[in-house]
């Protein structure tokens, strides 16, 4: 009678979690009330208690899962194995015991990532996204000109902050501050303006296993398990300040990847710390300067009639340096090439799984984002800059 009430409990707790996401699917003023009201909670109570350890909780979740699913496939084989050669009753009523008992644990266990995925993740994917909720302009409908104004100007301040980085005397960019903490005020000092950036935040963490990250060519992660930002601690330093932004971006529930590129943008580039701007300026650069080739069509002479990257700039906006390339690959127990396909495609699949269409291209998209940003706000480009670039064109 225990069992089946038990059971009865666990398929209610499924049946719930199944119309949830049917919910979210069909209706956005659902999901932007539980992203306003209940997605907080949280990353204020268990996001709080994850963040009182310096390594991440969500990384070490991960690998018991890993583990649990390889021991639950090694103890089905061994349970076929041992049926056929131990006869011994009293010992195979044992090895029944010990698989009812872990496959109910496993079973358990499954409907719980299923339920924190929902409420973490699944259910993100449908709420308003953060230009529908703050910005006016039409992302949609945006000039060449537009866009080739943005991008000299974001090279040109890019070109600029390179120039006042601190550097050791091999040119590599030396940062002392508090990097993880300066990520946090910067986000909060965002939420002034946009309230659902107001609030709490745990510090973002490096991942023990970097290289392994790298390998997949991501710069981080958000952990729905354990609320946690996480970061690739190998990636060149340039690349650190906007990831952690962009990670504590989808904290607030923006899990979109090119609303929380633009997030990750404007935290850096409104803090007062230089490397913070500089890498947010870098963070965006190559999608812009893409899209810029694109609408010239690759024409030569017209791309260098504008403002040149420069050597530095080029040399900075890198994601992983050719030194921590060579110990990467020397670390790694699989190619980097069949790491990248396998994380490419599980991420692709996530993404068009949650509506998301267009799957990792999604993150080219904040192009459109920033044109609709600085539509909003047509002041928000700094005069100085602009005379800098008018005197570079002449």
């Amino acid at each position: 009678m225990r069992m089946k009430k038990r059971g009865i409990k666990v398929l209610a707790v499924v049946l719930v979690t199944v119309l949830l996401n049917v919910i979210a699917w069909h209706s956005t003023a659902f999901c932007d009330f539980y992203v306003r009201y209940i997605f907080p909670i949280w990353v204020n109570t268990y996001g709080r208690v994850s963040g009182i350890w310096s390594f991440s909780v969500g990384e070490l979740m991960i690998a018991v899962g890993l583990a649990l699913t390889a021991f639950a496939a090694l103890l089905g084989i061994a349970a076929v194995i041992f049926r056929l050669l131990v006869k011994d009753a009293g010992l195979g009523e044992k090895m029944r015991r010990l698989c009812r008992s872990f496959y109910r644990f496993f079973g358990y266990t499954c409907v719980a990532v299923m339920v924190v995925m929902t409420l973490n993740c699944f259910i993100l994917y449908h709420c308003s996204t953060f230009d529908v909720k703050y910005l006016t302009g039409n992302k949609e409908e945006y000039t060449i000109e537009e866009l080739t104004l943005l991008r000299d100007y974001v090279v040109t301040q890019a070109n600029m902050l390179s120039e006042q980085m601190v550097r050791d005397e091999n040119g590599n960019i030396i940062y002392e501050g508090d990097m993880a903490q300066t990520a946090i005020e910067s986000m909060q000092a965002l939420g002034e303006e946009y309230e659902q950036l107001a609030g709490y935040y745990p510090k973002p963490k490096e991942i023990y296993t970097s290289e392994f990250l790298s390998q997949q060519k991501m710069a981080g992660y958000y952990f729905p398990f354990s609320m946690e930002a996480n970061y690739n601690g190998v990636m060149h330093i340039t690349n650190k300040p906007a990831t952690m932004c962009h990670e504590l971006a989808h904290l607030k529930g923006f899990i979109y990847e090119d609303e929380a590129n633009l997030i990750g943008y404007l935290a850096c580039i409104n803090s007062d710390d230089p490397m913070f701007r500089y890498s947010g300026y870098l963070s965006v650069l190559k999608y812009i300067d893409n899209d810029f080739k694109k609408s010239i069509h690759k024409n030569s002479e017209i791309y260098n009639s504008h403002v040149k990257i420069s050597a530095q700039v080029k040399k900075d906006n890198v994601f992983l340096t050719e030194e921590s390339w060579a110990k990467v690959e020397h670390k790694a127990v699989v190619k980097t090439e069949t790491v990248a396909k396998a994380s490419n495609t599980f991420v692709q699949t996530n993404l068009v799984m949650n509506g998301v269409e267009d799957g990792k291209l999604s993150y080219c998209r904040v192009v459109d984002l920033l044109m609709n940003y600085y539509a909003t706000n047509v002041d928000a480009m700094e005069p100085d800059v602009m005379e800098e670039m008018a005197t570079e064109k002449e």
